[in-house]
């Protein structure tokens, strides 16, 4: 099986991440965009955008509030998928696999990168939950800042989240819907992977 081009290479991560990097060159707002999908403990699907913050050779990364609704279905089902499109480029890469809870220095780091503005927010947002009105959480914001001053440490309930794949399908729009589609699929993280190629 031939793969050359945008699909060449043996480390589907290291593909993922030069895909992200053409991206961010072209898309015009937030090429990290990724759509999440989770279930609720009733097996019921639920899908939002998130932003992806990391690729490694361990996953891919993201950071939320951990008693949003994401993060409840993740504590419940540890399983989720992940797509990614860039219209600019006519591509989609597209991830599933088990999620680890990612809840210490590599959340720190992240959460010391964002303004300070955010920073709060994170401190102020009851995220997923019922909100009388925007004055109350601006209000609770202006507390907030009050009392956690000029460099917030990271709270309890807000932290990281990692992909650990065990397939990544790369899709590239092809002429008359003939698309080029590659997936790497694995048993477990320990296993090697398997690539195919697939019909449009």
């Amino acid at each position: 099986m031939t793969r050359d081009g945008i699909f060449a290479g043996d480390d589907p991560f290291e593909i993922a991440k030069g895909w992200l990097v053409e991206a961010e060159q072209s898309e015009i707002n937030d090429p990290n965009a990724m759509a999440l999908s989770t279930v609720d403990a009733d097996g019921l699907p639920n899908a939002r955008m998130v932003l992806l913050k990391g690729i490694t050779e361990t996953g891919f990364w993201f950071f939320t509030n951990y008693e949003s609704k994401k993060g409840q279905e993740l504590a419940h089902n540890s399983k989720a998928a992940g797509v990614l499109h860039w219209k600019s480029l006519r591509r989609q890469l597209r991830v599933r696999g088990n999620v680890i809870k990612e809840d210490g220095p590599e959340a720190d780091e992240y959460y010391a990168t964002r303004s300070l503005k955010s920073r709060l927010g994170a401190w102020a947002s009851e995220q997923s939950r019922p909100l009388k009105s925007r004055t109350d959480l601006m209000a609770k914001v202006a507390k907030i800042t009050a009392t956690k001053g000029p460099s917030p440490s990271r709270p309890p309930f807000w932290g990281g989240f990692r992909i650990e794949p065990v397939e990544i399908e790369f899709w590239a729009d092809g002429a008359h819907r003939l698309h080029d589609r590659f997936v790497w699929r694995r048993k477990a993280v320990e296993n090697k992977w398997e690539i195919s190629r697939l019909n449009p």
